[in-house]
């Protein structure tokens, strides 16, 4: 297997930067959207672990990307507490039942993952037999907090109106959200590494939102458990795990002492800055920002040579995007920023 994904993430030396991309399989790439059109609507994409292979290695055939991710969504734990999830074109995740009160949140079942998600793990164990050793897999959950505010507010957010206000005034009933959204992620990514994730992400995409105590006892403190309960388990203890707060930059010191193995940069943080805060601690991944995609060929070269000299020399980067690829990205830029990685890292 080609590891040096792997072997970045454990800060052992490589041959040269690693790279994949947020959202690598996604609606920029018209084969993509050829299966999304056949399957009908995109949780039933999810849902269909033959599908959802085929999706998560088209990245692969296109690209010489240095790890794959398992295509699925990270709302899949409260689309299992029965949320009535719904996804559209253009509108975003909507929920027909969200959690307002302290009662429904009491109400709230650990999902039961082996059975309300076995069709992520299933899709796991088939895309790793059809990467045959090729890259590794990275599996994947939202983070508590980010979980929780599509739950509460029903939906997309930017105010986040219901979720800070169950966060301010009922702070009690917010911590119990956290605590089964954290038993339930625990358990999802342990059945993910089980089934054959040879690396672990969480996504909290909404944790930068926060000012930094409720950052840190509503996002960061449930991250931790997570971590905590991975690495306490034998059978996944060894398994990379890599946390990314978008918006989060003042608090990597913090982010990087959770006992995490990585840390996800957005593009808003100087990876040098990164580096010189958190030292040797966890291995960084960034940090490009996705619109330079739009830009030329040229421009998309620069940058990628601009965030390697940014991080300098060393083990322990993994390239990515800062967020998730847009979809009006050309794949052909996206092949520009592959190869000079690979290219000008290895000199």
């Amino acid at each position: 297997m080609r590891d040096r994904y792997l072997r970045a993430l454990r800060r052992q030396p490589v041959d040269r930067t690693p790279v994949w991309i947020m959202r690598q399989a996604g609606r920029y790439l018209p084969e993509y959207r050829e299966v999304r059109k056949r399957a009908g609507d995109f949780l039933t994409l999810c849902k269909t672990p033959e599908l959802a292979c085929k999706v998560t290695l088209q990245p692969l055939e296109r690209f010489d990307l240095d790890a794959a991710i398992i295509f699925s969504d990270i709302l899949t734990i409260p689309d299992a507490m029965g949320l009535g999830l719904t996804l559209e074109e253009g509108m975003g995740p909507r929920f027909e039942f969200p959690i307002r009160s302290p009662g429904e949140i009491e109400k709230l079942p650990r999902v039961d993952v082996e059975a309300r998600l076995d069709y992520v793990m299933q899709a796991i164990r088939m895309t790793r037999r059809e990467l045959s050793g090729r890259v590794p897999l990275i599996g994947f959950s939202g983070s508590p907090w980010t979980l929780a505010t599509y739950m509460v507010e029903g939906g997309s957010s930017k105010e986040f109106r219901h979720v800070k206000g169950l966060m301010h005034d009922q702070p009690d009933a917010a911590e119990l959200l956290m605590k089964k959204l954290t038993e339930s992620v625990s358990d999802y990514l342990r059945a993910q590494a089980t089934a054959g994730a040879q690396s672990l992400m969480v996504f909290d995409t909404w944790g930068g939102v926060l000012a930094e105590p409720d950052y840190v006892r509503f996002s960061l403190e449930p991250m931790i458990r997570i971590v905590e309960n991975l690495k306490a388990d034998p059978a996944v203890s060894d398994i990379p795990v890599t946390l990314f707060t978008k918006g989060g930059g003042n608090w990597l010191e913090l982010i990087a002492a959770s006992g995490c193995d990585a840390l996800g940069l957005d593009w808003t943080v100087s990876l040098a800055s990164a580096r010189s805060r958190v030292g040797h601690l966890v291995a960084l991944q960034g940090n490009l920002d996705p619109t330079v995609l739009y830009a030329s060929s040229d421009k998309v070269i620069a940058e990628a040579v601009r965030i390697l000299e940014d991080f300098g020399d060393g083990d322990g980067h993994v390239f990515n995007l800062g967020h998730g690829i847009h979809p009006g990205v050309d794949p052909e830029r996206v092949r520009t920023l592959v190869d000079a990685v690979h290219r000008e890292s290895a000199r």
